[in-house]
């Protein structure tokens, strides 16, 4: 299988399906100017390869593809599965989603199959197969992109059936299942496999984040994402029995929330993604999301999409200012991407994506910003050739994220309705991010061994195995930072009875009597033993000590001079538990004794405002210097006189950093 890319990818979803054939020439030829050198093409075509059930339309299509691999072109070929052709809702209505409320939908939109659907996964299946068997051989096809952007959800009958299948095999017995979801509560005792119908607004659904039973809630979301991951495994098998070399992917989303995909990335050969932040997105929340696509697999990623300027689809799609499109390029770059690419290439002419940025764009010419800055990166990814695919970016702190929390931690019926899971995993990121210290985000499953420093914030749900691999962990010399609700409840969703955080509760040193909830306008203070007070919000553990030392106790209401911050000593290593959320300042404090106490050391020993992130390969070491603070700034003495590969300009004393300035140092 191919590993690696020969050089990095650079360009997006192209459609000149959409477009006169006349227009394909321009649009090669100001590719060509812009430094594009991929293309990722037939990602929404199924309707126009299959117009009617046995007959299949490949001409214009030969066409494309014969058109980019003239031009040298690295071919990310899409399967077209993720929007169905009508013909198929007409003569099947079968495949057709319904949604949480029950409505049996039609057809129309994207993600609009049902999953569990065995006429979707025949045609699917059918079409990802004669696509690899048509162009398997071509060599300019770099990677095969199967659906697009899996998600959503289906409640329909085939799924209530296959969901049965799936408990059978999980639970094995009806007793088993009973006691998982606590069914004796409200008296909703099962006795047979077909008296349990799935949670949605018909059923067990409070509404679409809340549910009388969350085991059951929790399950199906397991269910769901296994579900779509077999149909994602159903069609990558389709094309390995034509194709059995190249890198197979499918394009997920960040944080989304209804897919696990930590599970998904072990059935990926290569993990790709789309990056859409906001207008008031924070840096550390985009470089966040890549580094869990980073850390999916623990290898380099592609991005499979970004925009060139603006969004379509957010409340309010601002124009990405002036060189944000490249420091966000090198952004991505920096934590782990070997590819740049855009959606879209021509900006579509007309239906809900024709606002959204492209290289090209409306006007049709080259004479614009963007393509401008867009010519500018192509040149300096050129010049860059293959040298940082593959290159590694290597972190002594791992911070836990698990889709199975995700989705407890949130269907949890208090104590407080603001509390979010990303979030809450955000906060701590963010004080790495700002300090320059590289983090991996890691799964339930990792190697904890491997970092000086674990964080697992609202560890609500400690699963089979967890308690005693923290345990092993601490005990050999590993610092752990943990927290408010955390050690709850087990892989159901029931509570570890014995007193908060339950299997963590000798590790802390700690027992939790109660949780109070804050409303937005109320707040605690705390008070750390050197006299510092901050503010903290949201929940407030009220802890006793057992054998942890407290490291900042709250101020006011009944249980003032309690713990809110803890230390433990467990064998020869420490956890740290944060009993509340205080506000960033007090964070910070805490942390800055977690990363001393473990000696975790930053990209570079200077302090700045700009961000810098590390890649390594073959004994060279690449600085990414980035300014996203909106501010000039200066640059640090440990970069003078070396040379900014991007520019071929020497870094000196006068040298500043304007807003989107962005340098690459290499280093043996």
């Amino acid at each position: 299988m191919k590993k690696n890319f020969k050089r990095i990818l650079y360009g997006g979803d192209y459609n000149p399906n959409q477009w006169p054939k006349e227009i394909w020439d321009e649009d090669i030829r100001l590719f060509r100017k812009a430094g594009i050198n991929s293309a990722t093409i037939n990602v929404f075509s199924w309707a126009k390869i299959q117009p009617s059930e046995n007959e299949y339309y490949f001409d214009e299509l030969d066409e494309i593809i014969e058109m980019l691999s003239r031009e040298n072109y690295d071919i990310v070929l899409a399967t077209s599965t993720g929007a169905l052709p009508a013909w198929m809702f007409k003569k099947y209505p079968e495949v057709a989603r319904t949604d949480f409320e029950g409505h049996h939908h039609k057809f129309g939109q994207r993600h609009n199959a049902c999953p569990n659907s065995l006429v979707y996964q025949k045609f699917a299946g059918r079409l990802a197969g004669k696509l690899a068997e048509r162009y398997g051989s071509n060599e300019h096809v770099t990677c095969w992109h199967v659906n697009n952007e899996y998600g959503g959800e289906c409640f329909c009958e085939n799924c209530e059936r296959a969901f049965r299948v799936w408990l059978k095999d999980k639970y094995k017995t009806m007793e088993a299942l009973n006691k998982a979801w606590n069914l004796e509560f409200w008296g909703h005792t099962v006795y047979d496999w077909d008296e349990i119908v799935l949670p949605n607004a018909l059923s067990e659904g409070i509404d679409y984040e809340r549910t009388a039973f969350a085991g059951m809630s929790i399950d199906y979301r397991r269910f769901n994402s296994d579900s779509m991951l077999n149909n994602y495994k159903m069609e990558r098998d389709a094309i390995r029995s034509f194709d059995p070399h190249t890198l197979i992917t499918t394009n997920l989303m960040g944080t989304y929330k209804n897919l696990d995909y930590f599970k998904w990335a072990k059935e990926m050969d290569i993990v790709s993604w789309d990056s859409y932040p906001a207008y008031d997105t924070p840096w550390s929340m985009v470089a966040m999301r890549h580094d869990l696509m980073r850390g999916l697999k623990g290898q380099p990623f592609m991005l499979m999409e970004q925009t060139p300027s603006q969004q379509n689809w957010q409340p309010y799609n601002s124009l990405k200012k002036p060189g944000q499109m490249r420091a966000q390029s090198y952004q991505t770059m920096a934590h782990g991407a070997d590819t740049i690419q855009f959606f879209q290439l021509r900006r579509s002419v007309g239906a809900c994506e024709k606002f959204h940025g492209a290289v090209i764009e409306h006007a049709g010419t080259e004479n614009t910003r963007v393509f401008r800055e867009i010519s500018r990166l192509g040149e300096e990814l050129k010049a860059l050739g293959d040298r940082l695919i593959g290159a590694e970016n290597i972190a002594q702190v791992g911070i836990l994220f698990d889709w199975d929390n995700y989705w407890a931690l949130e269907y949890t019926s208090g104590p407080n309705k603001d509390l979010k899971y990303v979030d809450q995993i955000h906060q701590y990121y963010r004080y790495f991010y700002e300090k320059n210290i590289p983090v991996d985000m890691i799964p339930a499953d990792a190697d904890f061994s491997k970092y000086k420093a674990v964080i697992a914030p609202v560890l609500y749900m400690v699963k089979d195995g967890m308690k005693q691999k923290l345990e092993d962990y601490v005990k050999n010399g590993g610092i752990l930072v943990t927290g408010f609700m955390s050690g709850i409840v087990d892989q159901s969703d029931n509570v570890h009875l014995g007193g908060y955080p339950g299997p963590l509760r000798k590790l802390a040193g700690i027992w939790v009597e109660e949780i109070d909830a804050l409303a937005v306008e109320q707040s605690n203070t705390l008070r750390f033993k050197d006299g510092t007070e901050a503010e903290c919000q949201l929940l407030c553990d009220i802890i006793h000590l057992e054998g942890a030392v407290s490291l900042a106790d709250y101020t006011s209401n009944f249980y003032a001079a309690s713990p809110a911050v803890t230390k433990n000593s467990f064998g020869r290593g420490t956890v740290y538990y944060v009993g509340t959320q205080p506000e960033p300042k007090a964070l910070d404090k805490v942390l800055e004794q977690v990363i001393t106490l473990a000696e975790v050391k930053p990209v570079i020993d200077e302090e700045t405002r700009l961000e810098i992130a590390c890649r390594s390969i073959a004994g060279k070491y690449y600085y990414f210097i980035m300014n996203l603070t909106g501010e000039t700034l200066m640059l640090p003495q440990l970069f003078l006189g070396k040379e900014d590969i991007l520019t071929r300009n020497v870094l000196t004393s006068q040298t500043t950093f304007a807003p989107y300035d962005v340098a690459l140092v290499c280093e043996e």
